[in-house]
């Protein structure tokens, strides 16, 4: 998902003995992939508008001119509309890349001026999903053990997971996949297993998965009683 603090402030710049309050809003916005963004800005003198685009890192990037006029190259997502004193900037469908500031700037025949506030926009973090599968009996027949450790759902993309034998952490027999961003909600996904012969497994009785990750206040941790299971 997407999530965003918007700064709105009102700012003041003397112009030819004329005081120019510029404000945009709203003051925050949560939206998630594929949702349409609405930002209003006012003003308290006529003058046509453009909207810039901010990245981290980044020099502000113009996106629309002259209150409605898209700069060439820029996806037609964004929009802008208005005139006189009040204007709008949408995103009709927004995308992960479109998080950064968005900035409206005000000008008019007498001087060129930047009177800005700021519309942040990011990905929400998102809480993983974990779930755990431990070895069938045709695996267990011939001689090994494939314990699997699904992991959807989460944003960022850092996360750990840890697997354990009888509360002990283990890394033989572990491997865990790439992480894989999800086009339709930008979170991600992975795969972990724990890979044992049989007698290896069966000398052990609890298994457990355990993820960590920056939205949790303590790891999620999925387990399993070899002794409960059927084999």
């Amino acid at each position: 998902m997407i999530h965003g603090n918007i700064y709105t402030g009102t700012l003041l710049f003397h112009l030819l003995t004329v005081c120019i309050v510029l404000t945009q809003t709203p003051e925050s916005l949560a939206v998630s992939p594929g949702d349409r963004v609405t930002i209003n800005s006012s003003s308290s003198a006529d003058g046509w508008v453009a909207w810039y685009q901010k990245k981290t890192g980044q020099a502000p990037k113009r996106l629309i001119y002259d209150a409605s006029s898209r700069v060439s190259g820029i996806p037609d997502r964004f929009r802008g509309s208005g005139s006189g004193t009040a204007y709008t900037f949408t995103i009709s469908r927004v995308e992960a890349e479109d998080a950064g500031d968005y900035y409206c700037q005000q000008y008019n025949s007498a001087t060129f001026t930047v009177i800005q506030t700021s519309t942040k926009t990011s990905l929400e973090n998102a809480k993983p999903s974990v779930f755990i599968f431990h070895p069938s009996a045709d695996q267990l027949s011939g001689g090994s053990a494939t314990l699997v450790c699904l992991v959807n759902g989460f944003y960022p993309s850092g996360l750990n997971v840890v697997w354990k034998t009888d509360k002990v952490a283990t890394t033989t027999g572990v491997l865990t996949s790439t992480k894989q961003q999800d086009t339709s909600d930008s979170t991600y996904s992975l795969s972990s297993t724990l890979t044992l012969t049989k007698d290896q497994y069966n000398s052990h009785d609890d298994y457990s998965c355990e993820v960590t990750h920056e939205t949790l206040q303590s790891p999620i941790v999925k387990s399993f009683k070899r002794s409960d299971c059927s084999q």
